[in-house]
């Protein structure tokens, strides 16, 4: 434990003592660390600080983290203490009572996938059936309603972008944020027809957990009014590994478990997929360094391929 995170203990949780303080796993995101925290009497929680001191992320998550737990039907993480305004901002977190969804698919059968997909496209879709009145940055809230910072789902998206932008690490690839986000202005018409729904904002395997036959998510930080389409689109890139074997049937099983419960796929699915493409490539290129290091293949040949590949992606929006 590092001096930041004591701080926000005592503050938290004063008089109580620590036994043991354990990483949750690597982060990408350096603006925030989570440690699992085991006080002296075996209860845990998980402690996310905001390392830069920047409580508005904090503000987010737990508002929506309230507003999910008592609209939404599906579970979501119990807040046990929190401060915005903390030196460090902080949110703690009791351990949610299922499993990770990581641990379930990996040992996972083709057709055990299929159904775990089908109940994450479930619950994607009990998350996109909230519906607002415009798109918008979460600036608060709580389990009655969310405080929006709004503007057009196209600003909004731009806003997310450079959101992204400020965290990667990697300038190699700069100019794809430039580019990426010309072309998403280039297209406002088309994305400012969108449907404005709740977004978990970063639906990958790790963030999702299995609870009584259902799926839930962790870690709103990101989470914002936004396209369903686009959040669609991002889990299937984030959980289904497409060189995988039966990836064709999970990512069905994904679309068929929204279907079953929002009647339908998100309006413009299709029409908006090209530059939502392009939009998740940035995971690539911000991330580059952290995302070739797990990797066998030459630096260059990868840095090479990630320009190809965005330009593809480019050129397939009109």
């Amino acid at each position: 434990m590092d001096d930041r995170t004591r701080s926000a203990l005592e503050a938290a949780f004063p008089d109580r003592e620590v036994t043991e303080a354990r990483p949750t796993g690597p982060s990408w995101n350096e603006r925030h660390r989570t440690i699992e925290i085991e006080f002296a009497d075996g209860e845990r929680i998980y402690l996310k600080i905001a390392t830069d001191g920047n409580g508005s992320r904090i503000a987010r998550e737990r508002a929506v983290i309230a507003y999910a737990g008592a609209n939404l039907g599906i579970p979501v993480p119990t807040i046990s203490a929190s401060d915005v305004g903390g030196a460090p901002p902080y949110l703690a977190t009791v351990p949610v009572s299922g499993s990770n969804l990581i641990d379930y698919w990996a040992e996972a059968s083709v057709a055990e996938r299929a159904t775990l997909a089908r109940t994450v496209g479930n619950a994607l879709a009990s998350v996109h059936a909230r519906r607002f009145e415009a798109h918008g940055h979460v600036t608060g809230g709580d389990e009655d309603g969310l405080e929006l910072d709004t503007g057009s789902w196209t600003d909004v998206l731009v806003g997310t972008i450079a959101e992204t932008r400020e965290i990667a690490p990697s300038d190699r690839f700069a100019g794809h944020f430039e580019r990426v986000i010309e072309a998403v202005e280039a297209n406002r018409d088309l994305l400012d027809e969108a449907p404005a729904t709740l977004c978990n904002g970063d639906p990958a395997a790790p963030n999702c957990f299995c609870e009584d036959e259902r799926i839930g998510f962790l870690d709103w930080e990101i989470a914002h009014v936004g396209d369903p389409a686009r959040e669609l689109h991002r889990a299937r890139d984030q959980l289904i590994d497409s060189r995988t074997e039966g990836s064709r049937k999970a990512v069905s099983a994904l679309c068929e478990g929204y279907r079953e419960r929002a009647d339908g796929l998100p309006a413009g699915f299709e029409e908006r997929r090209p530059v939502y493409e392009a939009v998740r490539f940035l995971g690539r290129s911000g991330f580059f360094e952290n995302w070739a290091a797990y990797l066998d293949e030459s630096p260059e040949e990868l840095a090479a391929w990630i320009d190809e590949e965005m330009d593809r992606r480019l050129a397939e929006i009109q």
